[in-house]
């Protein structure tokens, strides 16, 4: 795989950071050159979804630092983060679920004043997920569960931003759903999309992700190209159970 020329749009240097004086990241550092898809797998509660949160300002560094195309975004509120161009896609459904389809969508664009450009990202969303077309004046509570991933997904993408954070999108999902889920996402990397992405089973981001970085008790114990970790045997038995 070619080194990428880009310089990195997101830089995260050891950064620390928890919950109730509890230390949960220990000194993570990373970057995400712009077009590219980067992803952190590892065993549940050891400091995935507590990265992301932290990158999006959702939680505070303790140390450390994180930047977002040459400026420090660390310790700027969680709307100001939004605002500068980091897009969060949070682990679960977290839909109005008394909302539209339609109304939930735009609730991702609350931060742009520019109708033309919101009903423009609208359209491509609809033409991503063209489902969600059909869909968009259905309440949001009666979608199944792929259909309220989708919607989440669509979400962010009505946000005008730099830097995508998914979190755990096959996380409760059937088989065939994750599948379609992840055809999104690949398309979504095809299409330009700068995304950090958080996953349990490094096969699902075999064939998209240009790096992983696995993660255990706060820190990050190997990193490379996802072919070589899925040749790692003892990797993935010791980390990620087989």
């Amino acid at each position: 795989m070619a080194e990428p020329s880009n310089p990195p749009c997101l830089v995260v240097n050891g950064l620390v950071t928890g919950y109730d004086g509890r230390n949960v990241l220990t000194g993570v550092s990373l970057s995400l050159n712009s077009g590219e898809l980067v992803t952190v797998v590892g065993p549940n509660g050891h400091g995935k979804t507590t990265l992301l949160r932290t990158i999006s300002g959702l939680l505070p560094v303790r140390k450390g630092s994180v930047s977002l195309n040459g400026r420090t975004i660390s310790g700027l509120p969680a709307h100001r983060v939004a605002a500068g161009g980091v897009i969060h896609v949070p682990q679960g459904d977290l839909l109005f679920a008394g909302m539209s389809v339609l109304e939930n969508l735009l609730m991702g664009a609350y931060l742009d004043a520019d109708q033309a450009a919101v009903t423009r990202r609208l359209d491509e969303v609809f033409t991503l997920l063209p489902k969600l077309a059909e869909r968009q004046a259905q309440i949001a509570a009666s979608l199944s569960g792929g259909e309220r991933r989708m919607v989440g997904i669509g979400r962010g993408l009505m946000m005008k931003g730099t830097v995508m954070l998914i979190d755990e999108p096959s996380l409760g999902l059937a088989p065939i759903v994750i599948e379609q889920i992840y055809e999104v996402i690949a398309r979504l990397k095809a299409s330009g999309r700068t995304i950090l992405l958080v996953e349990e089973n490094p096969a699902r981001v075999a064939d998209i992700a240009d790096r992983i970085h696995l993660l255990d008790n706060g820190a990050f114990v190997w990193s490379g190209e996802p072919s070589v970790l899925l040749q790692r045997d003892e990797l993935l038995a010791t980390y990620l159970g087989g």
